[in-house]
């Protein structure tokens, strides 16, 4: 009966006003790697969560409509959802239902990660739902925009009721069994969302690193990511946030001066297209912005290239001759690794071939979906980048029954996240009270229940 707003102290980049479409582009990728990295290195889930098949998650397919509060319109489209039913014990039981966001979803979204772990303890049956258009939960007639106009999160939490409906009758499920939302970033605010617009049919709601205040003008993203850049606690110091102001200021001076010095900052800092014009030098440097905001977004996350503490490392001629280092040399280096990481060619394009590819509407299998998010956040959330995320949602409680956690050298939804033996004393006492507040809440299910039946 209440709404968790988890807040973190990394940020989230979306997409700029300005023009600066590769930062979006950097960090969705950034966050698909570590999220694939992560399903993989569960070495096909089966063999590290339990013998046999049983153990392996079940995926279906729900017809829902394409525009709900049509009636007179019957298109559909099928949504993807995935199952784990290892930990349930029955009709009772409590459902964990994972929202998905800007991306595609996987099995590990139901065998891995936060919901997953906590299902033993409740004998929770979880469940996680694909986001419409994202994934291959994407209707017919692809992403063109026509179709496109069906894409929001009013429609997505429709989505949400229908699946809560469908998925209880297919499941069996006893109408007093409690549903409890859980989701992290754009999928955190769905998952807050669902339990205000819902109250009926969500009994609670996680939601980490949620923002659920739409900005225009969010300046703020890049004052969080130079605090952390300051933080001693997760590696950064004064004279890391400096270099990076220093380096930036070098990047800066040779773009001006062109010639010799713009070519050789092209293939020094992997800039596919020419440097020549503005926009495509603001494309580069908005690459570099997401490059330095995406290391503080995804600290201390398995499979993230480079951490606070190992970017500042570099800026400041770690592992080298700082004698003959520059903040420069050590930017270029952070690039060097967070593109082989990525297995990509190119930090930056120019800014046509930016555009081309927004503007293709074959659906993409990489499951990043960067045609879909520009289109959602244009049309509904603002979040224009000119200068994460936690800054736009809400970190004081509201109520007895909303309460909020900052974990303060937890990265972006890092309490979803798998548990791992290096993870902080403070993302530890954070799943600890998260744990604690859903053992409030399913307590206070049991005792309606009960009630109920007397």
């Amino acid at each position: 009966m209440a709404v968790w707003l988890a807040q973190w102290l990394g940020p989230l980049l979306l997409v700029s006003l300005w023009g600066l479409l590769a930062p979006a582009s950097l960090l969705r990728r950034l966050g698909e790697h570590i999220q694939q990295f992560q399903e993989s290195s569960a070495q096909g889930l089966g063999l590290s969560l339990g013998p046999g098949a049983a153990a392996l998650p079940k995926v279906g397919w729900l017809e829902q409509l394409l525009d709900p509060f049509n009636v007179s319109d019957r298109r559909s489209f099928l949504q993807r959802y995935w199952v784990n039913d290892q930990h349930w014990v029955g009709q009772d039981g409590p459902i964990f239902l994972h929202l998905g966001g800007e991306g595609i979803l996987g099995p590990g979204s139901v065998m891995r990660g936060h919901p997953a772990a906590l299902a033993p303890a409740w004998g929770a049956l979880v469940i996680s739902l694909e986001h419409r258009f994202y994934g291959l939960s994407i209707p017919a007639g692809g992403l063109e925009m026509a179709q496109l106009r069906f894409l929001s999160s009013r429609l997505a939490l429709a989505d949400v009721v229908s699946a809560r409906l469908a998925l209880s009758r297919l499941f069996n499920i006893s109408s007093s069994s409690p549903w409890i939302c859980f989701g992290g970033s754009y999928a955190g605010s769905l998952a807050a969302w669902a339990r205000l617009k819902f109250p009926h049919l969500i009994f609670a709601s996680v939601a980490s690193s949620a923002p659920v205040r739409a900005v225009l003008d969010f300046s703020e993203y890049n004052d969080v990511v130079s605090r952390s850049l300051m933080s001693t606690a997760i590696g950064g110091s004064l004279e890391c946030r400096a270099a990076v102001s220093v380096a930036f200021a070098e990047v800066e001076r040779r773009l001006r001066s062109g010639g010799a010095a713009q070519a050789a900052l092209r293939t020094e800092l992997s800039a596919c297209g020419p440097l020549g014009r503005a926009e495509n030098q603001a494309e580069l440097l908005g690459a570099l912005q997401a490059l330095v905001g995406g290391v503080v977004q995804y600290d201390g996350q398995t499979g993230a290239p480079l951490s606070v503490r190992q970017l500042c490392g570099l800026l400041l001629g770690g592992g080298g001759n700082r004698s003959h280092s520059t903040p420069y040399c050590g930017l270029r280096r952070a690039v060097q690794i967070v593109l082989h990481s990525l297995g990509q060619k190119c930090l930056s394009f120019s800014r046509a071939e930016t555009v081309a590819q927004l503007r293709s509407t074959e659906p993409q299998l990489s499951g990043v979906g960067d045609r879909q998010w520009l289109y959602q956040t244009c049309t509904e959330f603002g979040f224009w980048d000119t200068d994460p995320w936690h800054v736009l949602s809400v970190t004081q409680a509201l109520g007895s029954s909303e309460s909020t956690l900052l974990i303060r050298t937890g990265s972006h939804c890092l309490d979803m996240a798998p548990e791992r033996p290096s993870d902080s004393p403070s993302l530890r006492l954070g799943r600890q009270n998260i744990f604690q507040q859903l053992q409030t809440w399913l307590k206070l299910a049991k005792e309606s229940q009960i009630k109920g039946e007397v």
